[in-house]
């Protein structure tokens, strides 16, 4: 397979004609994706955890550990993986484009920021007193750029084009500094034709809404932690608008905030039944290394291997998998 080469600083990235998703060895085919991974971490790293004495950074350590999950993925039937951390968690883009080459595995990273306790001093407006976040014509600016001229190595060079936009907002409810984040986020994949991820706050419809108040067109935005215990039923009305569902922390059955995968499964039949099949995104959240964070290893291969053998037992037909593994994930990322 060819892959566009890297861009450096200066050029300008130039998509593909026809349906084309972004990964960091260039744009490929949508058709090429087969099953995805839409909501993982390669290499996350708590900001500043690169600078503590007691961390190890060592790059060829951190290559062979992630070579092997994303080696197992593939062996397993996946073949993409969705980085889903943003800007300043670890991004590593030199590390995925070998990571890519090395497995086979197509790697798409993110662009995006969040929640606003995460954000440096850089994202305020000091002029004001007291001072103020960006606004959000800033956000969009900063994240477009990162897929129309390639994403930020610190101070070196821009390379392949982000192929999303993820963002946060607090647990306790979405702050004025992560509305702004939202809707720069919202109007960067409106002009840019990349999907948004984000990961709602206290209240995922009016998060949502705050997304889909940008002219977004609601299949543009994945509206992920549905599996929440506090989402309170809000998965099937997300779908009923149009986003897609993020059922995104499979396998983790022992977190009193989140949904078994028991219930899991039930919410996933439920939205079959509904007419909504064609909404469902499923991810289990891993994190490949994490550095300053703590580990968090399940295998990327777990929702194929494990739980969707637990759907296929309970009812899930083999039309429906391929829709939630392939189908789903291939329209999210396409640039439209």
């Amino acid at each position: 397979m060819s892959h566009t080469t890297p861009i450096t600083a200066g050029d300008a990235f130039q998509p593909t004609d026809g349906n084309t998703v972004n990964t960091v060895l260039g744009p490929v085919p949508a058709s090429e994706l087969g099953v995805v991974a839409v909501h993982e971490a390669l290499l996350s790293v708590l900001p500043g955890a690169q600078y503590a004495p007691d961390i190890s950074m060592d790059r060829a350590e951190t290559f062979q550990t992630l070579a092997g999950k994303l080696r197992d993925f593939r062996e397993q039937g996946g073949k993409t993986i969705v980085d889903s951390t943003g800007m300043f968690h670890g991004r590593d883009l030199k590390l995925y484009e070998a990571l890519s080459r090395s497995t086979g595995v197509h790697i798409v990273a993110s662009t995006g920021l969040g929640p606003e306790e995460e954000l440096g001093g850089y994202f305020l407006t000091p002029q004001t007193n007291p001072p103020t976040p960006w606004p959000a014509e800033k956000f969009a600016d900063l994240f477009g750029k990162e897929v129309t001229e390639g994403m930020v190595v610190p101070r070196v060079e821009r390379r392949a084009a982000a192929g999303i936009v993820a963002t946060t907002a607090d647990r306790a409810g979405m702050t004025p500094t992560e509305e702004s984040l939202f809707r720069g986020s919202a109007r960067a994949a409106r002009e840019t034709g990349v999907p948004v991820s984000i990961r709602f706050g206290a209240d995922a419809l009016h998060d949502l809404d705050v997304i889909l108040d940008e002219q977004l067109p609601a299949d543009r935005v994945l509206v992920g932690g549905l599996d929440r215990r506090d989402a309170k039923g809000s998965a099937v009305e997300v779908a009923a608008r149009g986003a897609f569902v993020g059922i995104d922390r499979v396998g983790l059955n022992d977190h009193a905030d989140y949904l078994t995968d028991q219930e899991r499964a039930e919410l996933i039949l439920e939205l079959v039944k509904g007419g909504h099949a064609d909404k469902i995104i499923l991810s289990g959240n891993s994190i490949g290394v994490a550095k300053g964070l703590p580990e968090y290893n399940l295998p990327y291969s777990h929702v194929l291997t494990t739980f969707m053998p637990f759907l296929h037992a309970r009812g899930l037909g083999e039309d429906d998998a391929r829709r939630i593994l392939v189908e789903n994930p291939r329209n999210l990322l396409t640039v439209r």
